[in-house]
Order: C-alpha cells, then sequence, then structure tokens
C-alpha cells in the first residue's frame, strides 16, 4: 500500500542569503524530490528576497503589496492576514516554520487552525531575548506540534524556557563534496564566519602570531555584519603589525569551497552558535578541525582527538597547543582530516531531510 501524498508549507519571512535560508532550502530540495508530495514555500516578511536557487515543482507564495514602514503596525496585520488566509487555502498536512523571532508571529497568525505548526530556532539556544519575546515563546511554543533542536544542549535548554513534550534534536544538513582526494593543500589555517566580536577573530590573529609558524597564514573568510565595522579595524591591526602577507582578510565569498579546498588546518574560536556550519562544512572537505566547545553544536559534532580537537571555552593556551601540533604533524592532520570527513556524513541532505521529513510527517 502506498504512502497517502503530504502537504508541506514551509515559511520564512524571507529567503535572504544566510544560514536559516540556506537550510530551508536545502530541505525543500529533498521535500520535493518525494515525487508524491506537494511542497510549497510561503514567504510573508517585510523584505522579500530570492537568494537560493529552489526545485521547479516548488510552489512559492508571496505577498503582492510591499510592506509599508510609515504604517508598520497596519503593514503587520496585512501580513497576518496574507499568511493566515494562503494557509487555509493550502490545507497543509505540516507546517515548517524557522526563526526565533518569527515562529512566535506564525504561531500567533495561526492560532485556531487545525493546522500542525512544527518550530525550530535558528540561533544560539541561551541567546538573550527582551521580556516581551520570552513571554511570547513561554505561551505561544507551547501551541506547536513539535519543536527542532539543532543540538543536544540547546533541548535541554528549551525544556527550562518552556514547556513541550515533543522536541527532536535534528542537525543542519551539508553537502558532502564528491571526493577530497588529489586536493593540493597549502600550509594556511583557515577561519570562516561573520566579523562579529563573539568569533573572536583578534584573539586567533593574536594566537597565530604567537605560534611563530613563518611558513603558515592565516585566512579569515567572512565579512561585516550590520551593526559592525571590525573589518577595518582589523586589517589595521594586521598593518601595524607589518603581517599583511600572512594574515589575509578575504571578506565575503562566495565561493568559499575553494578556500577549503587550498587550507591544512580549520580554527573555530566561536563563543556562541545555534548550529556551526561552517565547522561540518570544513570537515567535509576533510579539514583537520580546532574548536572551542562553545554553546552550541561543536560538541555534537566532535569527538576530541578522533574527528578533530574540542578545547574549553577560551583555553587559548589548549587552542594554540592543538594547533601547533597540527601545523608540525602532516600525518596527524591527514589521519584528524580523513576522520572529519567520514564522521560528519551522518549530516548528509540525504540523512538530514528524512530525518526532518519523518518528525513532520509522522
Amino acid at each position: 500500500m502506498s504512502k497517502k501524498s503530504e502537504i508541506i508549507c514551509l515559511l520564512l519571512p524571507t529567503l535572504q542569503a544566510g544560514g536559516m535560508e540556506r537550510v530551508m532550502a536545502q530541505l525543500a530540495v529533498y521535500f520535493c524530490s518525494k515525487a508524491s508530495d506537494e511542497v510549497h514555500l510561503v514567504l510573508y516578511g517585510r523584505n522579500i528576497q530570492m537568494y537560493y536557487d529552489l526545485p521547479e515543482s516548488l510552489q512559492v507564495h508571496y505577498p503582492d503589496f510591499k510592506f509599508n514602514n510609515r504604517f508598520r503596525l497596519l503593514s503587520m496585520f496585512r501580513r497576518m492576514a496574507f499568511l493566515r488566509r494562503t494557509i487555509k487555502s493550502l490545507k497543509p498536512n505540516a507546517i515548517l516554520s524557522f526563526g526565533e523571532y518569527w515562529n512566535s508571529f506564525v504561531l500567533l497568525t495561526l492560532f485556531g487552525l487545525k493546522y500542525p505548526v512544527f518550530i525550530s530556532d535558528r540561533c544560539q539556544p541561551d541567546k538573550k531575548m527582551s521580556s516581551k519575546h520570552r513571554l511570547f515563546r513561554r505561551y505561544l511554543y507551547p501551541l506547536a506540534k513539535g519543536v527542532i533542536a539543532q543540538t543536544k544542549v540547546a533541548r535541554e535548554i528549551y525544556h527550562k524556557q518552556f514547556t513541550h513534550s515533543n522536541i527532536e534534536v535534528i542537525a543542519n544538513p551539508i553537502l558532502v563534496p564528491a571526493s577530497s582526494n588529489g586536493i593540493k593543500r597549502e600550509k594556511i589555517i583557515l577561519t570562516v564566519g561573520r566579523l562579529i566580536p563573539g568569533k573572536n577573530h583578534r584573539q586567533l590573529i593574536d594566537l597565530f602570531i604567537q605560534l611563530n609558524q613563518l611558513d603558515w597564514k592565516l585566512v579569515i573568510v567572512g565579512g561585516d555584519a550590520q551593526q559592525y565595522n571590525l573589518k577595518k579595524e582589523l586589517e589595521a591591526y594586521i598593518t601595524s603589525l607589518n603581517l599583511s602577507d600572512r594574515i589575509l582578510l578575504t571578506g565575503s565569498q562566495p565561493d568559499v569551497e575553494s578556500y577549503y579546498q587550498k587550507a591544512s588546518i580549520f580554527a573555530f574560536t566561536s563563543e556562541s552558535e545555534g548550529f556551526p556550519n561552517v565547522l561540518t562544512e570544513a570537515m567535509s572537505f576533510s579539514l583537520p578541525v580546532v574548536a572551542f566547545d562553545c554553546v552550541a553544536g561543536p560538541s555534537d559534532i566532535i569527538s576530541d582527538g578522533n574527528n578533530g580537537f574540542l578545547v574549553s571555552l577560551h583555553d587559548y593556551d589548549t587552542f594554540s597547543q592543538r594547533l601547533q601540533a597540527l601545523m608540525q604533524d602532516s600525518a596527524l592532520r591527514d589521519r584528524l582530516g580523513l576522520q572529519a570527513r567520514e564522521s560528519i556524513r551522518r549530516f548528509s541532505l540525504d540523512s538530514i531531510g528524512q530525518a526532518y521529513y519523518d518528525f513532520i510527517t509522522k
């Protein structure tokens, strides 16, 4: 007996470039691969963008009117009416919503409808929020049919923040490269991430300088976040040390894969994450990694000494020792890199996509 077809509705404010949006786009691809199912994407935010490629069979819905900031309250209610009207017309079997602020908006908008809503925050689970948002989450999140946590730590924190009996841990999917054989590595320590204080790029630069390995380079891929302007500050610091030839700030790069392919080590000094996509991406390219055990994600990904090195948060002495060991031992780099690539296969789109599908359609 064949399984009945499902009508799945994916909800996002926009499909701009970003980790949350990339994961939703990948899930759309996976869900659309199930030929018997009907998959919809509804975009309802203020500034709707379409950055990622989407499958032809995906049906996309968005308002036919602009959000007017001069009349924000009225525009918000019009967005709510659009979303509620669209969901009632689609009659989905399952709704999947992303966004730590937007999930409350979705649950409030769809209050009283019979369609099951599954939600997932995409930030570090202990993120500080206003009292208003904490109140929304406490009373609205229990209305969801299910909650998806990106890590085990996130699930534990959510149990303290709101009451819910159906919280599932599902990581983010990655696209594992076909092969890492034949890649010509250079003596490069790579890190990837937006230039914000919590990524600790300045501290990584100081650590690299102290290691004093003159045949190695440090490459930092990532652009400024809107509220910060750290690139100029870091560039001035590097220039003052006369190290512009050994420490490179590339800014945002559309082709991050080429950097993963050239590098020999990946360093991750972030102090808070939702789920560190760049860490799993680096490991999928057979890069040995050194990462802080921040909240949350690295401890779900790295088995210390087996497929990378996991270091207590802000323990820069140990972080430096692990980097130095990798810089001086190519066999260690090869062993950890190979095991990193093998261990990361559990985050393939087929595996993670199926986990999402099973959870929201069971």
